[in-house]
């Protein structure tokens, strides 16, 4: 693979403790959610910061296949990535993921194909292809 961009965020405290990137972009401090025992009031966690990033990430595979596609929209498509944690079979804990997409221009089976497409493309997707359940929905 040839590496076209690299960014590099530095975790001090874990759950209960403060990112920063390099670039100083991202600089603040993350807490356990409540539903894991923490305080989580007020502060971001890691699965609320991998929601974001796969439901950019997502949007953006979406618009290169619409792009591609030639399909001329009236509205943006909306992505919404919900992020589930909880305990696997090993002890530890994994991941969860449901993609919802609305594309209110197009026809439900039309947008299925468009995301089934950008499923395949998108390099969170690839990222998580076998490793967790990424369930797919059309709104």
């Amino acid at each position: 693979m040839k590496t076209l961009y690299v960014t590099e965020v530095t975790s001090t405290g874990g759950r209960n403790g403060h990112v920063q990137s390099t670039d100083g972009v991202l600089d603040f401090e993350v807490k356990m959610p409540k539903e894991l025992g923490g305080s989580g009031e007020g502060y971001t966690n890691p699965e609320q910061l991998f929601a974001a990033g796969y439901a950019a990430c997502f949007g953006s595979a979406l618009d290169l296949i619409i792009s591609k596609s030639g399909i001329k929209l009236e509205s943006e498509p909306v992505t919404n990535a919900k992020v589930g944690i909880g305990p696997n079979d090993k002890g530890g804990f994994q991941l969860s993921v449901t993609l919802a997409v609305s594309i209110p221009d197009l026809a439900k089976d039309k947008v299925l194909k468009l995301v089934e497409k950008a499923h395949e493309i998108c390099p969170y997707s690839n990222a998580t292809r076998n490793n967790i359940d990424v369930q797919l929905e059309v709104l």
